[in-house]
């Protein structure tokens, strides 16, 4: 549900989004979703778990929590991106 909630922000972002900033309007549109993403994931826990469970499955590692959430939402982010991209490219070949 989640996926389908960020792809449907970042076709709303990518109608948008002013041509005018090129690439670096779209790379910070689609960092600024994707850290929206990372986000969620670490403050929703993991599997739904509270936060302190979640640190628990972790050894109580920050860092290794964090980096878990940082590959869980790098290998779900290409709809988004996808989303993303096509209504900007689109604007952009017109």
């Amino acid at each position: 549900m989640l996926i389908a909630i960020l792809a449907l922000a970042g076709f709303a972002i990518g109608c948008i989004l002013p041509t005018r900033w090129g690439v670096f309007g779209f790379v910070g549109a689609a960092f600024l979703v994707f850290a929206v993403q990372v986000a969620v994931n670490f403050f929703t826990g993991f599997s739904g778990a509270s936060l302190e469970e979640s640190l628990a499955l972790f050894n109580g590692s920050w860092a290794s929590y964090f980096g878990f959430n940082l590959q869980i939402t790098y290998r779900a982010f290409a709809p988004v991106l996808l989303a993303l991209a096509v209504p900007f490219i689109f604007r952009l070949s017109r």
